[in-house]
């Protein structure tokens, strides 16, 4: 059997850039109109198939194709993780020789539901969705017919596999080593807004704290705030009293948190301990070291790139979601609670 043209023909055919031969063949500014004709006529006729399997959803899934991977500017700013998976997806595309475009989504275009050239022209094979852009905007994406997997994102009103981190269950995981150093008042720092894994995170904490008894208390309980620094400081400032430990949404805000705390003339984890999550560079830059919840990402990837294979071969086959489980990496800022008197002098454990 022969073998399946690629971009990469064409560019060597052209004495062009592989980089030329994509923006001519998914729409992408770059290339003037003369050459753009000249790169999709050689296209034709070396027999190179774009924007055409998309019309044949039945078809059957045989060599090289193009997937995109798209994403907001948030999550693409996101580098300590978002990053890390979009090294580990093009890896394992390129292992199965599939060529990966990747496109930013800006919130205006999200606002207006303007899809990239190579979605709307359907000159791409299949769409990896990485986290939360917005739902109609993810919609009208999934509208297009283009076989779609949503990475680290899911919701009730979006018709596609999904492939998730267990946030429930690993979120119980840390509350209960933070009750097992004898924490009973724990506090919850990110904001729900911003991902629905956020909002799954803090229901996981929620159910640990039901079922080892903790009362958690609402003014310790954060749910918008913001990921930077000094509002994160001004958050601790403005508290009463704080919990003996932190559950942070994520790497950033333990980091934040840890950083702030220190800032204010506290020891962690003598005085707070802080629990993370995702095991991103932050939490191994920290003083000291974070403990967090450890994503798997290479397997993220792996079974993405799986998944979407699968619906490229059977667009028919039922619905899923791949729920993939983490662990605990116990770090310096955990420790066991120090009891005090009125006047905070330290008082046993």
């Amino acid at each position: 059997m022969n073998r399946k043209t690629t971009m990469q023909d064409i560019a060597d055919k052209l004495r062009l850039s592989k980089n030329s031969i994509s923006q001519a063949l998914t729409g992408k500014p770059g290339v003037s109109d003369e050459t753009r004709r000249l790169i999709m006529q050689t296209a034709d006729d070396m027999g190179y198939v774009y924007g055409k399997r998309a019309q044949q959803p039945n078809s059957t899934y045989s060599g090289p194709r193009t997937i995109a991977l798209i994403a907001s500017n948030y999550a693409f700013s996101m580098k300590s993780f978002f990053g890390d998976i979009y090294l580990s997806v093009d890896k394992e595309l390129k292992q199965r020789g599939m060529e990966l475009i990747i496109q930013s989504i800006s919130p205006e275009d999200a606002a207006s539901l303007t899809l990239p050239p190579f979605i709307q022209q359907r000159a791409v094979d299949g769409i990896l969705i990485l986290s939360h852009i917005t739902t109609p905007y993810i919609r009208a994406v999934l509208e297009t017919g283009i076989p779609s997997i949503l990475i680290d994102h899911h919701h009730p009103d979006l018709a596609a596999d999904s492939i998730l981190t267990n946030n429930r269950f690993s979120a119980y995981e840390a509350i209960r080593h933070l009750a097992g150093l004898g924490h009973r008042d724990i506090g919850y720092m990110g904001n729900i807004r911003i991902s629905p894994s956020y909002y799954e995170r803090l229901e996981g904490m929620r159910l640990a704290a039901f079922e080892l008894g903790i009362e958690l208390k609402e003014q310790w309980i954060v749910t918008t705030a913001k990921e930077e620094s000094g509002e994160i400081r001004s958050l601790l400032e403005g508290m009463a009293d704080l919990p003996t430990a932190w559950f942070c949404v994520n790497d950033g805000f333990g980091f934040m948190v840890n950083s702030a705390l220190q800032q204010m003339g506290m020891n962690v984890p003598e005085d707070i301990s802080v629990v993370s999550f995702d095991n991103g560079y932050l939490s191994r830059l920290a003083t000291p070291p974070i403990t967090t919840v450890d994503v798997d990402l290479q397997l993220y990837a792996r079974c993405a790139v799986e998944k979407l294979i699968s619906r490229l071969n059977d667009s028919e086959q039922p619905r899923t979601e791949t729920l993939l489980s983490t662990r605990l990496l116990v770090r310096g800022s955990t420790g066991p609670v120090v009891l005090r008197d009125s006047q905070g002098a330290p008082n046993g454990r």
